[in-house]
């Protein structure tokens, strides 16, 4: 069982990452939260915003309080694959005069990996992440290469530039945790966005944790315990988004043409554990799926032209779905209607 002691080096960890984050980041405090939760639980995150919100300053700023290495690619549509996981060349030794392979490493041998503007490269491209985000491993010339632990592929894509790109396929999108959006910020946040960059002063952070201590604070959130009526709500939440699912609801059957996977229910109950443990509680319940829910099946449920021309949007119908999957939980089970029909007075 997880020890209180244990929950409060996350919960303790989580806070101070988020405050050294606010040196640098102006509020954004949902997404930076959305961010711990996919690092603490293993899982890779999808950034969608438009350009000049500090998607690219976030993950460089995470990293550095992580601890951790950090490296860039920019895709653009004539990177290929070597330019990514690395290749072979022929090298000569000079003492002996024989030639050999030597590999050398891409980009993506780093702890932290920003795929900046992932769907701007071609799928043969986008395609060499797969492995790597899966297996933790490239492969090349037949031999496997292990990349580096702890590993996170962070990639960022701009939602309102879509012509020339190579939409994400569902097979790469469902390797990501989550999708989180970044949205304009208000104001009061702006006015401190310029004048905090528009000075000669810098900010340098100041890393928290380390590789060891990471994988220690991760192995901790995956030892939280959680029930088995969470995970039915978590499930419910991904099979009733699915149309041809026999008590798929009406608006699932109308307006989706895909729904979440069994991934998505891995990651649900993933992603609560984390959120719990950020929060300094012993176990993840109902509250932590739902809070969840958008980011993790937001990049899962496909909608058709339908959808479109009605105006609904993926998060919308998480929204009814988690609300229907509230009324589903709150009823009661076979079992104790079967009970309370035997029961004497």
């Amino acid at each position: 069982m997880t020890a209180p002691s244990d929950i409060e080096q996350v919960h303790a960890a989580a806070r101070e990452i988020s405050s050294q984050l606010g040196r640098v980041i102006v509020g954004q405090q949902t997404v930076v939260e959305e961010l711990l939760t996919c690092v603490l639980a293993g899982g890779h995150c999808l950034l969608v915003g438009v350009p000049g919100l500090a998607k690219t300053l976030m993950v460089r700023s995470l990293a550095d309080c992580l601890g951790l290495s950090f490296n860039r690619v920019q895709f653009t549509p004539d990177l290929m694959p070597a330019d990514v996981t690395g290749t072979e060349v022929i090298q000569e030794d000079r003492s002996t005069g024989q030639r050999e392979l030597r590999f050398i490493r891409g980009p993506i041998f780093a702890n932290v990996v920003l795929a900046d503007e992932v769907n701007r490269t071609p799928p043969k491209t986008q395609a060499a992440l797969l492995e790597a985000m899966q297996e933790h491993q490239v492969t090349v010339g037949g031999v496997r290469h292990a990349l580096p632990v702890p590993f996170f592929v962070l990639a960022t894509q701009n939602p309102i530039e879509q012509e020339g790109t190579y939409p994400l396929p569902e097979a790469q999108l469902d390797r990501f945790m989550c999708q989180v959006l970044i949205d304009y910020p208000n104001e009061d946040e702006e006015f401190q966005i310029v004048r905090q960059t528009t000075s000669s002063a810098s900010t340098k952070l100041t890393p928290v944790l380390t590789e060891d201590r990471l994988q220690r604070l991760q192995s901790i959130v995956r030892d939280i315990p959680v029930s088995d009526s969470v995970i039915r709500f978590a499930l419910s939440l991904s099979r009733l988004s699915r149309h041809n699912h026999p008590q798929a609801p009406d608006f699932v059957k109308k307006y989706v043409t895909w729904g979440a996977g069994p991934r998505a229910s891995q990651h649900l109950i993933h992603a609560a554990k984390a959120r719990a443990a950020i929060q300094g509680r012993l176990h993840a319940d109902e509250s932590d799926v739902r809070a969840v829910a958008a980011p993790v099946l937001r990049h899962r449920i496909v909608t058709n032209f339908h959808a479109e021309a009605d105006k609904q949007t993926a998060d919308g119908i998480i929204a009814q779905l988690i609300d229907l999957a509230s009324m589903s939980s709150q009823s009661p089970s076979l079992a104790e209607r079967v009970s309370g029909v035997f029961t004497r007075s």
